[in-house]
Order: C-alpha cells, then structure tokens, then sequence
C-alpha cells in the first residue's frame, strides 16, 4: 500500500521567520504534533514539532513569576529552533518504506514531497498504527 493512501494532505505550514509565538497557537489551535516549514517557493525546508516547542518556551509563561526573559521566547524565529533538511518520502513509496525509514531514523513524520521539494502531505507514526491496525483487524 501506498503513503498517498494514508498521508494527511492539508497540512498547515509556518514560515522560517515566523515567530514561536505563531506556532504555539497554530499548535493548539489544530491539535497536532508537526510543522513544516516552507521556505521561498513553498519549498521545504524543515519541520518543527511539539517536542521543539517545548523544551523552547519556559514553564513560567503565562504564570504569576512569568519574566520578561520568558515573553522574549515567544517572539524567536521558527528557524531557531526547527530541525533542517528533514526526511521525507514520496507520495508512490510503500508503507512498509515509510515506517523502515521512521524507524531507522528515530523521526515520528514523514513530510511528503514532490520532486522539487513542495509538500504534498505529511505522514506521522499515528498514520501507520491506525492503518496497521484496520489490517490487524481484517
């Protein structure tokens, strides 16, 4: 079976010089655990995940002992904190592919990318556990 059959394929973006801020809110406005992060031309250039948010923003925003050090957290840029050059996969490559690569990469997503590096969609280890188990069932 084939990524494109399982990928999620409106993915929300954030640009390099978006702000923490920004995707803190798109995080908890959407519930998910990946950014992609599109450079010029909608190319991709990295991914940000919730783990990144996290160990960026201090336990102290939004509290009573919140300091100016820790508003000044939300105001870096995406591209501070994002991890470069991700792995990504093909809409045509094989599950199986798909969580080889995950794997043996310790990564939890797979953006999917067309030959000149635009996004497609995007494929996370939740994907492949609930296609894996819809086979298990059957």
């Amino acid at each position: 079976m084939k990524l494109e059959q399982i990928m999620t394929a409106k993915v929300i973006t954030i640009g390099m010089d978006d702000t923490v801020e920004a995707a803190q809110t798109l995080f908890e406005q959407y519930h998910f655990h990946h950014l992609l992060v599109i450079g010029e031309e909608n190319v991709l250039v990295g991914v940000v995940s919730d783990r990144d948010l996290l160990k960026t923003l201090s336990p102290f925003i939004s509290t009573l002992v919140e300091r100016p050090v820790d508003l000044r957290t939300l105001k870096k840029r995406i591209h501070q904190l994002m991890s470069y050059r991700p792995i990504t996969a093909s809409r045509d490559q094989t599950i199986r592919e798909a969580a080889a690569l995950m794997l043996g990469n310790e990564i939890s997503c797979l953006p999917i990318v067309r030959t000149d590096r635009t996004v497609e969609g995007i494929v996370t280890w939740k994907d492949i556990l609930k296609w894996l188990v819809e086979r298990i069932g059957e």
